[in-house]
């Protein structure tokens, strides 16, 4: 006789609980293996290197309440201060920094008015202490020289003498690693300037995840500007150890230049745990979620199975009065889960696919990994039968009269 058919009919006899358990763990994986898929991506998301000595550096803000006759000077002079301040290592001034939030960002040219095909990139403006300041590890070309900084305000559009990119962008406009000393088209259609550096990694100031702006997160430009505005952005890094002294002392400075201005510090640890509060937030929220689902699935599973057991008690003694050892009723009831979970995963990694597929089109969600989903329906197949196990195990511990006659009784009271 084949061996499959007693398990046949077994499911087929209780096939309400069957059904029920198989969409349990259908459900189950489909959330489970989704929600495991974006936890990684944010995870991973939140974790990535910005490219820069983030231990070592903070940003100071300082905004004019009042308009200033002479910002040029004023920089100027803020930042020979800043500089002299006992534990910097370099400062420089720039429009935007990695993970701010917000910043520039312009589209890349290879020839003049390209139309199509033209990267988007984070734009950056620096001077020669910048890379430094960063500690940004350059890997082909030079730096800045002084005589190529120029200062810029909101009024004027001076043209770049040369870029800094990052190897990301460099790869990216010239696959063939050729990039160094080649033109490229930035905010002007028709004028070029060459890269003269490329840094190996520089992250944008843009935190999104998906969409429009974590499409060119590792692509970004330096510029040899200087912004001249009321609200001036301050790149400092710190000798070792030194960050939260010279944070203080910073702020003291900059506040004795101009008593007029509003002057506030960050460090770079703070900007990468408020950029990423969200992304971690919402990993934390789903991994409770999901265990929270696992468990109730979990005891779902083992109520399920402990009554369709119980169930069965009568069977049980039979079999067991027949000669059936404990190990086969226990192999027995391992069997019909297995098959029963195994159907109900099935089931589940196509929901899975056809959940990510939607999640996919509607909220730019990443496509499912099928090393996840593979391991989300073990672990429920694996979960089904320890659910089984223990009922199984205690019904097939009972000596047979006592399995019989409590079915008896049960049977009399009906």
């Amino acid at each position: 006789m084949d061996s499959s058919q007693p398990i046949r009919r077994a499911i087929y006899r209780k096939k309400f609980g069957a059904v029920l358990i198989a969409v349990q763990i259908a459900i189950t994986l489909a959330i489970l293996s989704n929600a495991i898929t974006l936890i990684a991506e944010r995870l991973t998301w939140s974790s990535q290197s910005t490219g820069i000595d983030e231990a070592n550096i903070f940003f100071a803000f300082a905004e004019n309440v009042d308009v200033h006759p002479e910002l040029g000077a004023e920089l100027a002079t803020d930042l020979a201060n800043l500089r002299a301040v006992p534990g910097v290592v370099d400062a420089y001034a720039t429009n935007a920094f990695p993970l701010q939030g917000g910043g520039w960002s312009m589209s890349v040219g290879l020839v003049p008015s390209q139309k199509d095909g033209r990267p988007q990139t984070s734009y950056y403006f620096g001077d020669e202490h910048a890379l430094q300041t960063l500690g940004l590890k350059l890997i082909a070309g030079r730096n800045f020289s002084s005589s190529e900084i120029v200062d810029r305000d909101a009024n004027t559009f001076p043209q770049a003498n040369g870029f800094i990119v990052t190897r990301a962008l460099a790869d990216k406009l010239f696959p063939r690693g050729d990039g160094l000393g080649k033109s490229i088209y930035v905010e002007s259609d028709t004028v070029s300037a060459p890269i003269i550096g490329i840094v190996d990694r520089l992250q944008g100031p843009f935190v999104d995840a998906s969409g429009y702006f974590g499409s060119f997160v590792e692509n970004s430009i330096l510029s040899p500007f200087r912004l001249l505005d009321e609200y001036s952005t301050f790149a400092v890094r710190t000798a070792p150890g030194k960050l939260n002294e010279v944070m203080k002392a910073v702020e003291k400075t900059l506040g004795s230049i101009n008593g007029a201005r509003i002057i506030t510090v960050q460090s770079m640890t703070e900007v990468r745990k408020t950029a990423y509060r969200s992304d971690r937030g919402l990993a934390a929220i789903l991994a409770v979620v999901t265990v929270t689902l696992v468990a109730v699935t979990s005891f779902g599973m083992f109520g399920l199975t402990s009554y369709w057991v119980a169930q069965r008690r009568r069977q049980i003694g039979i079999r067991r009065a027949l000669g059936a050892t404990r190990r086969a009723i226990l192999r027995q009831f391992q069997r019909e889960n297995l098959v029963i979970a195994a159907l109900g995963a099935a089931a589940g990694i196509a929901l899975s696919v056809a959940l990510n597929l939607w999640l996919v089109q509607h909220f730019e969600m990443i496509r499912i990994d099928a090393v996840n989903v593979a391991g989300a329906a073990v672990a429920l197949i694996l979960l089904g039968q320890i659910a089984v196990y223990w009922p199984a195990r205690h019904a097939a511990s009972i000596s047979p009269v006592v399995a019989l006659r409590g079915a008896q009784f049960r049977e009399s009271k009906r």
